[in-house]
């Protein structure tokens, strides 16, 4: 076990992933697999996400080490299999991150983010020519959160020069796909209407992306708004007296509006 009057280190934590993965560890922990596991890093990445902001510094800290369980955990059950180690995942990116930054680690010379991000993408594309992978156009992973993937997948296609040149004119794309979804719901053809709306939703994220905001960022704190409104809802109806489930729904909506008026 490790010494709790010294600092914690990375290896300290590895070294508690040993002792859970052995042979009389944690039964759970050994019942696990790289696919098993996965589910768990993208919640514990969305947290993290939630935490950041939302400012919660304490949050933040304790997601960052759930993350990081995460990676140690993948990597010792690597390890057992004799596929790579944790050193190997640190050596990997510590070499991705020096190969990918020539402005600091050598003597490349860029004048902005700008120009960071473009040579960023040459040095990626030189690696997989590398690797000798076929080069996919959205080579995006399909895991992500949908808004974000497909706001990555405009910036991919800005790169190749297909685009909308100014917000003003995908406001007018929403417009038009807003009005082909509400065809779709007259028509009550539910396949037309999914198709419809998956349209929609992508459009939004393209809209976002002109905005120079993030699609994803923007519906969580969407989704957090209102939940902070309706619970304000349900505390207004209880300092009334209010039986919010009697409530009709015009009386809910007047209890609505005074909270949006104090907002």
């Amino acid at each position: 076990m490790t010494n709790q009057n010294k600092p914690l280190h990375i290896n300290d934590l590895a070294s508690i992933m040993e002792r859970l993965l052995s042979p009389d560890g944690c039964p759970w922990d050994l019942e696990q697999t790289p696919k098993t596991l996965t589910p768990f890093a993208i919640e514990e990445a969305h947290e993290l996400a939630e935490a950041v902001e939302r400012n919660d510094i304490e949050a933040t800290k304790e997601e960052l080490g759930d993350l990081l369980m995460q990676v140690i955990f993948q990597a010792a059950l690597a390890q057992r299999k004799g596929q790579f180690t944790l050193e190997d995942v640190i050596e990997g990116i510590c070499t991705k991150l020096i190969r990918r930054h020539p402005h600091v680690f050598g003597n490349a010379k860029v004048k902005d983010s700008n120009e960071v991000l473009k040579n960023w993408g040459e040095i990626k594309k030189k690696e997989k020519e590398n690797k000798k992978k076929e080069d996919k156009v959205f080579n995006i992973p399909l895991s992500l959160p949908s808004l974000q993937r497909a706001q990555k997948i405009g910036e991919k296609t800005k790169s190749l020069n297909f685009d909308w040149h100014s917000a003003e004119e995908v406001f007018v794309k929403v417009e038009e796909e807003f009005h082909e979804l509400k065809a779709a719901f007259k028509s009550g053809n539910k396949n037309h209407m999914e198709e419809e709306l998956g349209d929609t939703f992508f459009v939004l994220a393209q809209l976002a992306r002109h905005l120079k905001l993030e699609a994803e960022t923007v519906a969580r704190g969407g989704n957090r708004k209102f939940e902070d409104r309706f619970h304000k809802l349900l505390q207004r109806a209880a300092s009334k007296n209010l039986d919010f489930n009697t409530l009709t729904n015009s009386e809910k909506e007047v209890l609505w509006e005074d909270i949006k008026e104090i907002e």
